[in-house]
């Protein structure tokens, strides 16, 4: 029989005469507790499940060890809790806490662990579009994932009055390049390779993320999606009115024209020009007085109709901002839809038009707390599902935010934020034949916004 060694003790001198010793004696013990949360977040709005559905699975059924919902949940619940890697599952497979809320204790093999490993979830990751092949045993449905972000946004609403109006937030990102990926192109303006991903949001919900070479306008498909994002709203709120709202790499054509002829409002950026700063010259030059008079800055609003010499196929309203700071002239525009007896053009500008960068703070949050960046796979096709996943691990954890955190100090909070200081709990496990007990650590701080988290999702679970 092998010796029953004890387990290595480490001495951490001594606090007011009592020895500090630490040992890897614990028993079955997880640091992500918190995970529990977000299991109850996806019961409440079955993110895991419709997630899944949208795979379809090609493996012989008797030799299927880690189901397709169970994979799918596996990895989202990953990426939330701070694992970006399919390499971090080689450890995390044995996790029990994990193993709990992706619904699974057990492994029918007794060579398998509970949950997958990095090489199962790789393939999961390099799915191909369409219909399972010889090599490739699941297979992928693109549009009907491109749906389900707006069905979850869509259901975030049931039960309640729709919304009058809209404010569809469309935004391009740099998605920067270390190797030789599929479609990687130089882009100037971001000095590096890189991919050129599309965002659309509305507030906080998330409703599309679709990665795109960076040879392209910023604009590119813009029209596409849109028009798939806003019939899809449409076809469950018939009477919603919509703006998008967007920088001035969307203030195209095609864009613009499409919002006209479907009755989708729109207040665009405006890139400026000689033709355009001369237009405002006089108010340029009453902020320039204005402001050398009072010593800051200084500004007035034009509101006029323009038409560029070729490109547009009419005239639109114009807003311009003629501000003078102390180092000099700033003028911005704006091109909208927007009729001016609806709305004045400072009211226009800085309450509508400025919120616009609220978009950035979310895009940071999916590139820098849910990884969205980590496109390094060979194909774009691999490195779109895995921008897929990681947009679904903004979903679950803004759900977490909106259902069990509004009325917390959280209701705000980042979901680097909300990981720190909820999800990464530790806790000692206890398995018996009843039941799982998780014995979270009683220091926890945040043990008032846990319970209130629990319950509202408890209630929306049903």
């Amino acid at each position: 029989m092998p010796a029953q060694c004890s387990a290595e003790q480490f001495l951490f001198g001594t606090v007011e005469g009592r020895a500090v010793v630490a040992a890897f004696d614990a028993g079955t013990v997880t640091s992500d507790a918190g995970a529990l949360l977000l299991g109850a977040t996806d019961r409440a709005i079955g993110l895991v499940r419709r997630f899944a559905a949208c795979f379809e699975d090609g493996r012989s059924a008797e030799n299927v060890e880690h189901t397709l919902a169970a994979l799918v949940g596996q990895r989202v619940f990953g990426l939330a809790l701070g694992y970006e890697d399919v390499n971090d599952h080689d450890q995390l497979r044995h996790d029990p806490v994990l193993a709990a809320i992706t619904g699974k204790l057990a492994a029918r093999r007794s060579d398998c662990a509970p949950l997958a490993g990095k090489s199962t979830l790789n393939r999961l990751e390099h799915a191909p579009a369409g219909e399972p092949t010889r090599y490739h045993k699941i297979g992928h449905d693109g549009a009907a994932i491109e749906r389900l972000p707006v069905e979850l946004f869509l259901d975030a609403h049931k039960g309640g009055k729709p919304p009058k109006r809209l404010i569809l937030d469309l935004d391009a990102t740099d998605d920067p390049l270390h190797g030789e990926q599929e479609g990687r192109f130089f882009h100037a303006y971001y000095d590096c390779y890189c991919y050129l991903p599309l965002y659309v949001f509305s507030g906080r919900h998330l409703l599309a993320a679709k990665l795109r070479r960076s040879n392209i306008d910023a604009s590119a498909g813009a029209a596409a999606e849109i028009e798939r994002i806003v019939g899809q709203i449409r076809a469950r709120w018939p009477r919603v009115k919509i703006l998008l709202r967007a920088d001035s790499g969307f203030a195209r054509e095609e864009l613009m024209a499409w919002c006209e002829a479907h009755g989708v409002d729109y207040v665009f950026g405006l890139a400026r020009n000689q033709r355009l700063v001369g237009a405002i010259a006089a108010d340029s030059a009453a902020a320039e007085l204005e402001s050398l008079a009072h010593g800051g800055p200084a500004r007035r609003f034009a509101d006029f109709a323009w038409r560029t010499l070729d490109s547009w196929s009419r005239a639109r309203r114009v807003v311009a901002k003629a501000e003078h700071l102390p180092q000099g002239a700033n003028p911005r525009f704006i091109v909208t839809s927007l009729p001016a007896g609806a709305i004045d053009a400072r009211t226009l500008y800085e309450d509508i038009y400025c919120a616009r960068g609220e978009i950035e703070n979310r895009i940071k949050e999916q590139q820098l707390d849910l990884f969205a960046d980590r496109t390094s796979a060979a194909t774009m096709r691999a490195n779109q599902l895995r921008l897929w996943f990681a947009s679904f691990a903004y979903v679950l954890l803004e759900a977490l935010r909106r259902i069990g955190l509004r009325h917390t100090q959280f209701a705000t909070a980042t979901c680097g934020t909300i990981r720190l200081k909820l999800l990464k709990i530790g806790a000692q496990v206890r398995k018996s034949v009843r039941r799982i007990k998780v014995a979270m650590a009683s220091a926890c701080p945040y043990q008032t916004e846990y319970h209130l988290a629990y319950l509202y999702l408890k209630r929306a679970a049903f």
